[in-house]
């Protein structure tokens, strides 16, 4: 309905004789509460993250990333603007020197955060919504080739060393899900396991004869109670870690000369070789416990050696 000029004079009246000697403000009953302080609103996003299944690795990064701009921007989250969250990620990426691609995953990180804020109304709106994607060259990944391996293995000193080589390289599992598998959870009469994969989800895993063989070995060899499948040398043989293993792996890359050997890279080997031999994508993302089949095309443009082929067999 549109109102003439007369009913506009007539609004403005009455709006006047009610709003006299009114202050008009805006008002946060939340944060009148200092329930909207950035330390207690940064808590209470952790826990709805940890709630959505958020592996402790994630939350960490979540907590750090986070702090750090409220480090660095001294203002509430309510006053936060879209060029202030901007002008951080070009100093950020200025002063650390950052990739494309971290810069990208603490806007994703925000994206997240704020987004969060929106949706339980302690703002109106996110200001990330109008930062978009950082654009970055894709890069060519590397991979482990057969004899990289063989020498790998070849130079293992320790059986326990050979047996966690095997296991990553035939199942392609992660290296958190890796570090939480129990003696029990190995079925070697079906060569697969159960793994606990990002969001909480499990799935099942196979391993070749040969890591058959080195896992039993490994087995037998070990005189502790330790419940868990891989454990330190040294007494009292605990669990082992997430770092440790990673300290492992690139003393023996460096051992071998072989550059940045890593728990990941036996991980993209068995995408990129399973792609290679003709495994459907939709059974390679089920093999390495993908969400997002997205995630699983990026295995696809690792090996340039069958395109390679392809070229040589079809066009000369």
């Amino acid at each position: 309905m549109i109102i003439n000029e007369q009913q506009m004079e007539i609004l403005n009246q009455v709006l006047c004789s009610i709003l006299q000697n009114k202050t008009i403000s805006n008002y946060h009953p939340e944060y009148d509460n200092k329930i909207l302080d950035n330390p207690k609103l940064l808590s209470l996003f952790i826990s709805s993250k940890k709630v959505e299944g958020c592996s402790e690795k994630s939350l960490k990064y979540y907590t750090s990333t986070i702090g750090h701009l409220f480090n660095e921007i001294k203002k509430n989250v309510v006053e936060i603007s879209t060029n202030d969250l901007r002008f951080y990620l070009a100093n950020y990426q200025e002063l650390k020197n950052s990739s494309k691609v971290t810069i990208d995953n603490i806007r994703r990180i925000f994206s997240s955060f704020f987004s969060w804020l929106e949706d339980e109304n302690y703002i109106v709106k996110s200001p990330v919504r109008r930062i978009h994607k950082v654009k970055s060259g894709r890069q060519v990944k590397e991979i482990l080739s057969d004899e990289q391996i063989e020498t790998l293995r070849d130079n293992c000193t320790e059986i326990r060393d050979l047996a966690l080589i095997e296991l990553l390289s035939s199942t392609g599992m992660r290296v958190g899900e890796l570090v939480r598998l129990n003696i029990t959870d190995i079925d070697f009469h079906e060569r697969e396991c159960i793994v606990l994969g990002k969001g909480n989800c499990q799935r099942i895993v196979y391993f070749d004869a040969r890591t058959k063989i080195h896992l039993k070995k490994y087995l037998e060899s070990r005189a502790d109670s330790n419940n868990a499948l891989f454990v330190s040398l040294a007494k009292p043989h605990t669990r082992l870690t997430i770092g440790a293993i990673e300290t492992r792996l690139k003393k023996l890359g460096i051992k071998c000369n072989i550059e940045k050997v890593h728990p990941h890279k036996f991980r993209r080997t068995l995408a990129t070789l399973a792609i290679d031999k003709g495994m459907p994508i939709e059974q390679v993302q089920k093999l390495l416990g993908h969400m997002k089949i997205d995630t699983t095309l990026h295995y696809a443009m690792v090996n340039q050696g069958n395109v390679k082929i392809a070229h040589r067999k079809f066009i000369g």
